[in-house]
């Protein structure tokens, strides 16, 4: 292969042609060819090998560390040339020799070299001046490069350090890894022809990766450590530690609420007294303190404001979806003084900081005093002291140990206080890991129990002024659930619009006044909660009064009745049907309603000795009498108990599980509303607002908007957040809510109530029966407990209750039993009339019935089947709950139709107009 750059001879000009020259001689024209003699290539001599085997003689010219028979050259100076391409394999090529001049070869022309490793014998004397080529060398011996080379120049390393050996060059991209003291390698050379990469070995591969690895590595050390090291420095020197006198006045600022229409409802103005009073290092008890260690920090002693290994058990806790956090009780004192709870890196970042700034300048006494004094445990007590006040109406020095770890618990949920299950788990926990850490004796924690703390209504109430106490607590539960509680809101100065109307309000006050005057039976309680469909606000509220006398004849908070649940009664077979409705089943299909029928033993009547819904009772007429049998029938046998609870949630009422009290018994008695099935007025008065909404559930709530002291928006409910509730199809959820409409709406004239004037309504009353005792008097045994009356229009949907605290035997002013439609009926007709009076006239949307429609069923009535063709099946029992197969149509329109122009609803004979009693606990 022919060298394609053109190098000169030395003492030669860089252009001019290179010739071979003989001592003695002048400088005559170089080789007739145009192209310059070659040289043969030098291999690049093995690792450990030197590039020079010796030095250069003294009396003549040769190649550094050729042999001493090897040619000479005719001059100091030698030749340079380029490093050839190497041949496939990795051996470099063979040369031609010089071109001939014209003519024929030159005199003294030698031929072609022998084989690489031949060593060719000493030119003879005669020959001395005859040009001769060099042998080949041998193929560890370095070719001569430039001239300014070491070897070349007289200054060559003693150590063999070859300036030009780019193997020690980390720079270049072939330098070998003998920088840092490894073994150097040779990089294989690139093929020129097809420029091909390099191959390396697998040595060479894996000590490149090494390489990359390190340096990979210093990297993350210094963006890991040394610049967060610097950063936190200067964030130190940049931050100040509030002070618990600072904190306070924060915790001080009052929360204002407001009406719907933006009128002053009131202000909650922070607790006094006890929840105030900033104890003095040296005064918190050491059981306080302990049981706080356990329960927040038990490394707070030794650590410095943040502890490592908590971190990373919060990291580790975060990915595995375990519980708990990494904060120290210095940290969770900067978040608490900063009021600010942001999941960011930021917060955190200075939040460390700040700990650490503490633990600096404050002795661990006076942190945790600082902590106790400032931190939130519920019932609207700031601080230590007034926690031990709200709790246990004793000042905190006066705690034990138990009753501290009660209190220590509740800091991580604090809106959970009531919650006594997980009080108690709390209290658990706190006691053993006082025992572990050697805190407590563990004979005192096997001996310890439970602590009660006294009702939350007998603690001192916040100062609210004319505002409602029931409101206000479910003002502030509904925004604890959201994540803002009661300390937050005080330190934010909050402002919170209700979806409270004023009056509406007063309206319910003044129904409720009218319907229990008169009453002489002092058990009977009530409760109004009325909701916009259309939103889900509640714009009416109440719960009875807000104080009561308690043993002693003190001044206390009452009960919410409104928020405690009761058996619903017939109320509740509005989700029987709409079970029923989502099968594909129609309110003409029928049943057999007669009364005392007897599932397994067990006899279920219906309102009274003598009703009789008929053997063939259609769905429609069931509801409009509340025939027992029926619906009792139609959840043993056809839909089932789980998809009647289903429903229920669907529909808008919410059981514990979701936030709410309301409890779905998984048994038959959810049929009719008994047994374990229990309902709050506001889940009732939710459920209906689904029906009246034509299937959109929209979720019931009392915080219209939440604002801060800058008047900067929180969050905002007006504007309607409903989904279909009882199919994904919205126009289906429509046809269920509408049919169940169509059913309820024929229950108000039956039960001898009336809609607001020129407005159509819908509902069902409800009665719950009291559990009659063998030492009771016999006037008891038809006696009942709980009454309800559940009805809407499409723009407002009120439930009320009329009952006792668990089972009374209730009476009326007649002395004789109440109903549904006695006491409460009246109170929810008084009211939907008030409320309805000036407003346009409101009518349901027609829709098409599902499945069987019952105008077209016959009202004959049919023989009576006989009991034994009911399939047995033990009613008391939980039955395993199957989800029932859609039936087949037998109407001619089928599926989900589009919506006629709905008919008048033709009147339906009922079964007597006699006021019956109902032993069974329902009524119409």
């Amino acid at each position: 292969m022919n060298d394609d750059r053109n190098r000169s001879w030395p003492g030669q000009e860089p252009d001019a042609p290179r010739r071979a020259q003989w001592p003695g001689e002048d400088d005559e024209p170089g080789w007739p060819s145009e192209e310059p003699p070659r040289r043969p290539q030098r291999r690049t001599p093995p690792n450990g090998i030197p590039r020079s085997a010796g030095p250069r003689p003294a009396d003549g010219p040769q190649w550094p560390g050729g042999d001493a028979g090897g040619p000479e050259w005719p001059s100091d100076n030698e030749p340079r040339r380029p490093a050839p391409p190497r041949r496939p394999n990795g051996m470099p090529p063979r040369r031609q020799g010089p071109p001939p001049p014209p003519g024929g070869r030159p005199a003294g022309h030698r031929p072609p070299p022998p084989p690489p490793g031949d060593r060719r014998p000493p030119a003879p004397a005669d020959q001395a001046t005859a040009m001769v080529r060099p042998v080949e060398p041998e193929p560890y011996e370095r070719e001569p490069e430039l001239i300014t080379h070491h070897a070349h120049n007289g200054t060559e390393d003693p150590y063999g350090y070859d300036p030009y050996d780019d193997r020690y060059d980390d720079r270049h991209p072939s330098a070998a890894f003998g920088a840092e003291g490894e073994e150097a390698y040779d990089e294989p050379a690139e093929d020129d022809e097809d420029d091909k990469k390099k191959v390396l070995t697998p040595k060479q591969r894996k000590k490149r990766r090494w390489r990359i690895v390190r340096r990979v590595l210093y990297a993350m050390f210094g963006l890991f450590v040394v610049v967060p090291a610097i950063a936190f420095v200067i964030t130190y020197f940049l931050v100040d530690v509030p002070s618990q006198e600072s904190v306070a006045s924060l915790q001080s600022q009052p929360i204002t609420l407001m009406y719907a229409d933006g009128s002053p409802m009131g202000k909650i103005a922070p607790a006094s007294g006890g929840s105030r009073y900033l104890l003095k290092p040296g005064e918190v008890p050491e059981v306080v303190k302990k049981a706080v260690y356990a329960a927040e920090d038990s490394s707070f002693e030794t650590n410095s404001g943040f502890d490592v290994g908590g971190i990373l058990r919060a990291v580790y806790n975060n990915v595995t979806g375990g519980q708990g956090g990494g904060s120290t009780i210095s940290q969770q004192y900067i978040k608490k003084a900063t009021a600010n709870e942001a999941p960011t890196l930021t917060r955190k970042w200075t939040e460390l900081a700040k700990s650490f700034k503490m633990n600096n300048q404050m002795s661990k006494e006076e942190i945790i005093t600082a902590y106790l004094n400032t931190i939130y445990f519920g019932r609207g007590a700031n601080g230590i002291e007034a926690a031990a006040q709200a709790y246990f109406k004793k000042p905190a020095k006066e705690l034990g140990a138990s009753e501290a770890a009660l209190l220590a618990g509740l800091i991580q949920g604090p809106s959970r206080s009531e919650n006594e299950p997980y009080a108690q788990r709390r209290w658990n926990f706190v006691m053993d890991q006082m025992v572990s850490n050697k805190w407590l004796d563990p004979g005192e924690r096997a001996a310890a129990q439970f602590p009660k703390p006294i009702p939350k209504a007998q603690a001192k109430a916040d100062d609210a002024g004319t505002l409602s106490l029931h409101i206000r607590n479910r003002v502030i539960d509904e925004l604890e659930a959201r994540g803002y509680d009661q300390d937050r809101l005080h330190q934010g100065g909050y402002k919170i619009t209700t979806t409270i109307d004023p009056k509406a309000q007063k309206m319910a006050e003044e129904s409720v006044a009218e319907g229990m005057k008169g009453q002489t039976d002092e058990n009977i309680l009530n409760a109004l909660v009325a909701i916009d469909p259309k939103t889900g606000g509640v714009v009416a509220y109440w719960g009875g009064p807000d104080w009561t006398k308690n043993a002693q004849g003190q001044d206390v908070q009452a009960m919410d009745w409104a928020n405690v649940p009761h058996n619903p009664g017939s109320a509740f077979k509005a989700f029987d049907l709409t079970a029923f409705l989502k099968m594909g089943r129609g309110l003409g299909e029928t049943f057999d309603g007669s009364n005392n029928r007897k599932f397994d033993g067990r006899t279920i009547r219906n309102a009274g000795e003598s009703s009789n819904c008929g053997t063939q009772c259609t769905v429609a007429e069931a509801m409009k009498v509340s025939a027992n049998t029926v619906f009792y029938d139609m959840v043993r046998n056809e839909t089932k108990v789980d998809p009647v609870a289903k429903a229920a949630k669907e529909a808008g009422v919410m059981v514990e599980a979701e936030g709410g009290k309301a409890k779905l018994s998984p048994d038959i008695n959810i049929a009719l509303g008994g047994g374990g099935t229990v309902t709050t007025a506001e889940d009732m008065a939710a459920g209906f607002a689904t029906f009246a909404g034509e299937g959109v559930r929209q979720k019931q709530h009392f915080v219209a908007k939440l604002t801060n002291s800058q008047d900067e928006v929180e969050f905002d409910e007006t504007a309607p957040k409903g989904t279909p509730a009882f199919s994904d199809d919205a126009d289906k959820s429509k046809q269920i809510a509408g049919n169940v409409t169509d059913a309820l709406e024929e229950v108000i004239p039956y039960s001898k109530l009336k809609c607001p004037k020129n407005h159509e309504c819908a509902g069902k009353t409800g009665t719950q029966q009291y559990d009659f005792k063998d030492s009771d008097p016999p006037s008891y045994r038809d006696r009942n407990a709980q009454t309800w009356m559940v009805g809407y229009t499409p723009s407002i949907s009120t439930s009320v209750w009329v009952g006792g605290d668990g089972n009374k035997p209730l009476h009326d002013k007649n002395n004789k039993p109440i109903y549904g439609r006695t006491i409460a009926g009246p109170i929810w007709e008084d009211f939907m009339s008030r409320y309805m009076t000036g407003k346009p006239s409101e009518k349901f949307d027609s829709v098409k019935p599902i499945g069987k429609d019952a105008r077209s069923v016959p009202t004959t009535t049919a023989q009576k089947p006989p009991e034994t063709s009911t399939p047995p099946e033990t009613p008391t029992t939980t039955p395993t709950p199957t989800t029932p197969t859609t039936p087949t149509e037998t109407t001619e329109t089928g599926g989900w139709p589009t919506k006629p122009t709905k008919p008048t609803k033709p009147t339906r004979p009922g079964p007597g107009t006699t006021d019956p009693l109902f032993p069974n606990a329902e009524d119409p």
